[in-house]
């Protein structure tokens, strides 16, 4: 019986992490315009420094133009990697505490605060397995050619070198530089998505306006999900882009513009105000609303499929 439990569990990473790795595919291109817009004018006021990227469908074209198409898909590899492993234990991590019970009162009706404990200790979670690989995807990502880059460029060529590069140089503290803000990101956006979709899909089978088991039933309740979602977590987005990428001093392994969360925040604040925490917003919105319906649709689609075929082998 509990080698059953355990793999049921086990199944839930899984089929959790393929979930959000189907829809990384799909959504990469913006990951990449979105972290070049969120680094553009870094540390500057609006109107001194050079716009390269004026909005979305612009940043895609100057990219597109300078580096060819498949620059699109920069850091492809190591975002498939991360999708995995931080939305596999965020997936999994919060479908167990849901298949438990702990997330549900005795109706089967989602108790609020439970959900978003579960949903920030998933994100939480998956957010610091998953860091180094975040780390080594923004290097790979806001890497571009000369006349259109932004923020600090580093050298790596694949992730394997930039695993390597930093490894060698800052030993195992430095692939995890920047995992503080990336667990807040994902425990605010997590959160909110979890417990946003588990409370829409419920409604939703509760008051039978829509079926929340069919793909449709489940493309629209992760709509509504998503919007939340990219409201609330686009500044912790911008924070944690700005921290990964920084320069490093060669000597304390220390980042040399910001020394953490706080001091992030209020440096972007002091030198580009209030609209530094949502620039990249629309490139936020189209990415992670597309990836957060993707997500949790190819997640609840492939455990849909996979315990049918499961139950009537079994």
């Amino acid at each position: 019986m509990t080698t059953s439990k355990n793999n049921a569990q086990w199944e839930e990473y899984l089929l959790g992490g393929l979930g959000a790795v189907c829809a990384g595919i799909f959504t990469n291109p913006l990951e990449v315009i979105k972290t070049r817009i969120q680094l553009q004018g870094e540390m500057k006021a609006r109107g001194q420094y050079t716009i390269h990227y004026r909005n979305v469908f612009h940043a895609f074209y100057a990219v597109a133009k300078a580096e060819g198409l498949v620059s699109l898909q920069k850091g492809l590899v190591p975002a498939l990697w991360y999708q995995f492993l931080m939305n596999g234990c965020r997936f999994g991590a919060y479908q167990v505490f849901d298949n438990h019970g702990f997330t549900r009162n005795k109706n089967g009706d989602v108790i609020f605060y439970k959900s978003i404990i579960c949903g920030v200790t998933s994100g939480a979670c998956g957010a610091y397995l998953g860091s180094p690989i975040y780390l080594v995807k923004t290097h790979l990502q806001s890497k571009s050619d000369a006349h259109i880059a932004v923020g600090h460029q580093h050298k790596h060529s694949s992730m394997s070198s930039g695993f390597k590069a930093i490894y060698g140089q800052y030993g195992v503290r430095g692939l995890w530089r920047g995992s503080v803000a990336s667990m807040t990101r994902v425990s605010v956006g997590g959160s909110i998505q979890l417990t946003s979709f588990a409370t829409i899909t419920s409604f939703a089978r509760k008051h039978k306006f829509i079926d929340p088991d069919r793909w449709y039933g489940t493309l629209f309740c992760s709509f509504l999900g998503s919007c939340l979602v990219v409201s609330m977590m686009t500044p912790f987005d911008v924070v944690s882009t700005r921290l990964y990428n920084q320069p490093v001093d060669s000597k304390t392994g220390r980042g040399m513009v910001y020394k953490g969360i706080f001091d992030c925040a209020v440096k972007i604040y002091q030198t580009e105000q209030i609209f530094g925490f949502y620039k990249g917003f629309w490139a936020s919105f189209l990415r992670l609303g597309p990836h957060t319906m993707l997500s949790i649709f190819f997640w609840q689609l492939l455990r849909s499929k996979f315990y049918k075929i499961k139950n009537n082998t079994g």
